[in-house]
């Protein structure tokens, strides 16, 4: 965008769309041009899985699992009252949403290999989608006694590839805040660090995604700072 850009609205539930679309086909061709067989992901908000989760997909089809450890769905729809694009990563990863989006990507995943993990907040309209499209949940109560579980759910899809999506707001706000949201009552920090070492020795952790840390209190710390006159 430039100085003279237009200030960019939501459209269909995504703000700035248009440069939201623009920005994916973007990744995609980067991912297209180097063909990794493995990408780890740094930052951002849920929806920077979009881009490399589809090109594993499109790698390894039907031999590609995908762990959501997030508080959050992120099913939400173009037509859903909560407007966000990082909302909708996993509606898009599984074949639903904004056509112009479904179309730039690769390949999808279906709804069978998706697992939200650690899920324990959603919008009133967005649970509906979850059971809808058949994803499997696992909910912190459940994780924080161990993941068997879920490595019983990774089994049963028959993959050998997996990608693990770590949104850090999945981990008990009353523990520690590090991500964008604010939950109570998620994962504890020691039941992530165990599910993800326990996935890894059960499975090819092809794609690794960390996303949503906020350095609340660097930020706050340096706002704070900025307001005080230091003695020279």
């Amino acid at each position: 965008m430039t100085e003279d850009s237009p200030d960019p609205e939501t459209e269909k539930g995504i703000y700035a769309r248009n440069v939201v679309i623009s920005q994916l086909h973007a990744a995609l061709g980067i991912l297209q041009e180097a063909d990794p067989e493995r990408v780890t992901t740094l930052g951002g908000e849920c929806s920077v899985s979009v881009a490399p989760f589809s090109h594993l997909a499109s790698k390894y089809g039907d031999d590609l699992a995908v762990v959501w450890l997030d508080a959050h769905p992120d099913c939400t729809l173009p037509e859903s009252d909560y407007d966000g694009y990082h909302a909708m990563a996993i509606s898009h990863l599984t074949g639903h949403g904004d056509p112009e989006v479904l179309d730039a990507l690769p390949a999808t995943i279906d709804p069978s290999r998706v697992a939200l993990a650690g899920l324990h907040a959603w919008a009133e309209d967005e649970l509906p989608n979850v059971q809808n499209w058949g994803l499997k949940t696992f909910a912190p109560q459940v994780l924080n006694q161990g993941a068997d579980s879920l490595l019983a759910w990774f089994k049963a899809t028959g993959c050998s590839k997996l990608a693990i999506h770590l949104d850090v707001d999945v981990i008990d706000s009353a523990d520690v805040v590090l991500g964008l949201g604010m939950e109570p009552q998620g994962l504890t920090r020691d039941a992530v660090t165990k599910t993800i070492a326990a996935l890894q020795s059960s499975a090819d952790v092809v794609g690794l995604t960390v996303a949503e840390y906020v350095p609340r209190q660097v930020l706050a710390l340096q706002d704070l700072l900025t307001s005080i006159e230091f003695p020279v």
